[in-house]
């Protein structure tokens, strides 16, 4: 059985160097079998986060030729196309990298069940953060509640050298009939909106390696100074490519303290947010509700309001505040958007339009190319208030001040509305390609009234959470 092949299931983790899973599978000397599933939990992802997932599975089955290798396509329950796959190729076992979100955690247990029932090597591996979550404890045995203690546990952790790509990967004597990826249409949601977003891509492992190259060369040094400015770019857009597992998180963790130790001045911050990416998932894995529900259950009974015409408006950058509406308008052009206008638009949708945050969750969702369900919980329920260490109810951001703070020049609301700018760009019209054509919206338009004055809505936010503490 020495020739057997083993079945690498391939999901978050697209790329070739520096990936335990892959590294390990090579070292045994087997014939290897990549795979990528369709499953249900992967057919139920938004539309940008599916389209781009897409475009991720393609360059990475590119870069497995380049060894010789394919990637083979199947679509399925995940177990019922692992078992039928090692049928056909008498695979001795399956290896895959773990993930954390409860859906697929769930599913992933599943299968591992049922493969070691039917006699089948099952076998997981770390890869998708960088410090597995179920083993940074407290000092109590328990898991953390707060980001700062949870940054003192991990900043000075010893962490395991990165591994390069393996020179060669061995085929197997016979390749398996693969479903082609353009008949699964992953990008159908998109509609024409693919079009406008596909410009700000940066797909796959060498355009995620390039990104980093460029991020280390100057702009970490402006880092920790201007991170909160959507104006300037200096961050690094690296969200995209952990996302799909393009570069792993190791890896830029060990870029970001090597520049600590060459006093690089931004670099202290950049390892702080991938340690806040960390502790994200982190507090899924341990407390799998902050997904869906509030994290302190006392703010059950908080009158959020559903969906509503209010929240129609901000989803589609129509609320007559330009910095809300400039983050909604990013969001729509680019596929992503910029941390500082998420914590604005966030604050903005939960407080002064007192819309529960779920509604917003499902709307990043649905249109971040760059979507983590952790960082996305953890994001929502922090902006909101009901989260872990999240921001206190009456701080309530003002759109108009951090405006002031934060794009002093106008140059990122200018950047994306075309109805204030003096000279629309092409990021600002893209906007009115991108969108529903239902939506009626056109940039000779005059830009809205607000849909809530920013006092009276700061007013009945403190209002609301008054009565919630009586």
């Amino acid at each position: 059985m020495a020739d057997a092949p083993l079945i690498l299931w391939f999901r978050r983790d697209l790329r070739l160097a520096d990936n335990p899973m892959l590294a390990e599978a090579a070292a045994t000397g087997r014939p290897l079998i990549p795979l990528f599933i369709l499953d249900p939990e992967t057919e139920a992802l938004g539309a940008a986060p599916k389209w781009r997932l897409g475009l991720g599975v393609e360059a990475f089955a590119r870069a497995l030729e380049g060894l010789g290798s394919r990637l083979v396509l199947r679509r399925g329950p995940a177990l019922a196309v692992l078992e039928a796959l090692v049928a056909e190729t008498g695979a001795a076992g399956v290896h895959w990298s773990r993930l954390w979100e409860p859906d697929w955690r769930a599913r992933d247990e599943g299968v591992k069940a049922g493969l070691r029932q039917a006699g089948i090597e099952a076998a997981s591996h770390a890869g998708h953060t960088i410090f597995e979550p179920r083993e940074v404890e407290t000092g109590q045995g328990g898991f953390y509640r707060v980001y700062t203690p949870f940054w003192k546990a991990v900043k000075d952790r010893p962490v395991a050298a990165s591994s390069p790509p393996p020179a060669r990967l061995l085929s197997p004597a016979e390749w398996p009939v693969s479903e082609r990826l353009a008949c699964w249409d992953l990008g159908r949601a998109m509609h024409r909106g693919a079009a406008v977003v596909a410009p700000h891509l940066a797909v796959g492992e060498a355009a995620a390696a390039e990104r980093l190259t460029r991020f280390l060369s100057g702009p970490l040094d402006r880092y920790a100074a201007e991170r909160d400015r959507p104006d300037a770019p200096v961050t690094s857009r690296l969200s995209e490519n952990l996302t799909y597992g393009e570069i792993s998180a190791r890896s830029l963790w060990h870029a970001g303290m090597r520049a600590r130790a060459e006093g690089r001045a931004g670099a202290e911050k950049f390892l702080q947010e991938l340690a806040w990416r960390e502790f994200g998932w982190h507090l899924l894995y341990h407390t799998p509700e902050i997904a869906r529900r509030n994290w302190r259950g006392d703010w059950d009974a908080f009158p959020w309001r559903g969906d509503n015409p209010d929240a129609e408006r901000w989803r589609r950058g129509m609320t007559g505040e330009p910095f809300v509406d400039a983050a909604m308008r990013e969001l729509f052009v680019t596929g992503t958007m910029h941390n500082r206008a998420r914590l604005i638009a966030g604050s903005y949708l939960t407080k002064h339009l007192l819309t529960d945050w779920r509604v917003g969750q499902a709307w990043f969702e649905d249109c971040l190319i760059d979507w983590d369900p952790a960082s996305n919980a953890l994001g929502w329920q922090w902006v909101a208030g009901s989260g872990p260490d999240a921001s206190p109810y009456f701080r309530i951001f003002n759109p108009a001040t951090q405006a002031e703070k934060f794009d002093p020049e106008s140059a990122y609301r200018q950047r994306f509305l075309a109805e204030i700018a003096r000279r629309p760009g092409p990021e600002a019209l893209a906007f009115f390609e991108a969108v529903p054509r239902s939506w009626g919206l056109r940039p000779d338009r005059c830009y809205p009234r607000p849909v809530v004055g920013l006092a009276e809505g700061r007013e009945r936010a403190l209002a609301a959470y008054g009565r919630r503490n009586n």
